[in-house]
């Protein structure tokens, strides 16, 4: 038997390993308007917009990238572009790739204390 994920999935969560759960927790949801939907002791927390969520685990072992490389790490698609990128310049929010036009459309990159990069883009393009 096949597993069928339509009729069973829930939901999906981004793991991000950390440096610091705290200034973490703190960037995404004073930053980006996340919540804080649980925490576990001091070493794992899990945020949530809506029905999506990203999950925080302290650890050592964070991944580094060279920082001229595009790769993201997550994205995040939304419909209101020009004031999500007005919000995280408001917030000081490191902003790695300015508001673009691209040929598969409009975006923008931000890094997290932790030199993860999430990439906004506009859905209703």
């Amino acid at each position: 038997m096949k597993l069928n994920l339509e009729k069973h999935l829930h939901c999906i969560s981004t793991q991000l390993i950390v440096a610091n759960i705290e200034r973490t927790i703190q960037f995404y949801t004073k930053s980006l308007g996340f919540k804080l939907n649980f925490r576990h002791e001091d070493f794992y927390a899990g945020l949530g917009a809506g029905p999506y969520s990203i999950h925080l685990k302290h650890g050592d072992n964070i991944r580094t990238l060279p920082e001229e490389t595009d790769d993201v790490d997550i994205v995040i698609g939304v419909t209101d572009l020009d004031s999500c990128y007005e919000a995280v310049q408001f917030e000081r929010v490191k902003i790695v790739q300015e508001l673009r036009e691209t040929p598969y459309g409009r975006e923008f990159y931000v890094e997290d204390p932790d030199g993860y990069k999430l990439a906004f883009f506009d859905v209703t393009a």
